[in-house]
């Protein structure tokens, strides 16, 4: 959905701001009966200032040996997602959803850690407090974190989060009121190549579990660094970003969003037109 009057989507400012950051690909995990749309949106005029690649995700993309449920029709999740990606990138990556809006200084961080990466056993990911990242129009899906020292020891997705008008916010599966200021993950992560055998040894977990048979239940990314994290098999350091987070959950967002970036707009944070 274009957001101001150049028809900018939020992933141009995103792939702008990695671009400005040092990112040289961007990889589009979509569905492929979406491509021809998904290049007339974006790709094609991307495609003349970065290298552009596209993964499908698929429901029958799935290790030797396993089957779709009959009657499943919801993708897999994140972290089959990132899955995907296998055999598409051979250098340390980042990962974010496409319709969140993170600030430039969250790429530069994320690009410079990335930067100095080791070939297995850690991650970096970029922490957000919970206050800037809820909507009022609604719940949210946030990954609740604890970190201490500047590492993550836990996460915990966490799938009904309310923001009230008087700036409180509850759990509401839980009936748990949650600090302003509670660390959470937005997607914003940062991985060696190495995740993707981990990343397959999950799915399979998850396949074989009573999830896998669940026609709706998701193979999420933070719950797998969460696995990962409390076997020992991963360590992930938390970036801090002092940038104003914002995304279009609901409809209602949108002239939020679009207001938000009309002021970045009109500080020269970016031009007006993103691509020549």
């Amino acid at each position: 959905d274009p957001i101001d009057k150049e028809g900018h989507i939020i992933m141009d400012f995103s792939i702008y701001d990695a671009v400005r950051a040092g990112f040289e690909k961007v990889v589009f995990i979509i569905k492929k009966e979406n491509e021809k749309a998904f290049r007339e949106a974006i790709g094609d005029r991307l495609s003349k200032q970065i290298e552009v690649a596209y993964v499908f995700q698929e429901l029958d993309n799935l290790p030797e040996g396993y089957t779709v449920p009959e009657g499943r029709v919801k993708p897999w999740g994140t972290g089959h997602a990132v899955l995907s990606c296998l055999g598409t990138l051979d250098a340390p990556f980042a990962v974010i959803n496409a319709d969140d809006y993170y600030g430039g200084g969250a790429y530069r961080t994320m690009y410079k850690a990335l930067d100095r990466l080791p070939a297995t056993g850690k991650a970096v990911m970029v922490g957000y407090h919970l206050k800037n990242t809820a909507s009022l129009y609604g719940t949210v899906s946030r990954g609740v974190c604890e970190a201490a020292e500047g590492t993550l020891r836990s996460i915990r997705e966490t799938k009904q989060i309310q923001l009230y008008a008087d700036g409180s916010l509850r759990d509401l599966a839980t009936g748990q009121a949650l600090a302003p200021d509670t660390l959470v993950s937005m997607n914003f992560w940062g991985f060696s190549p190495s995740i993707f055998h981990a990343a397959r040894t999950y799915f399979k977990a998850f396949l074989h579990s009573p999830a896998g048979a669940d026609l709706k239940a998701e193979c999420l990314l933070p719950v797998m660094v969460g696995d990962l994290l409390g076997r020992g098999a991963l360590e992930v350091n938390v970036l801090p970003s002092y940038d104003r987070w914002f995304g279009m959950t609901y409809r209602q967002d949108r002239e939020t969003v679009a207001e938000e970036l009309r002021q970045l707009h009109a500080q020269g944070v970016y031009p007006g037109k993103l691509w020549n």
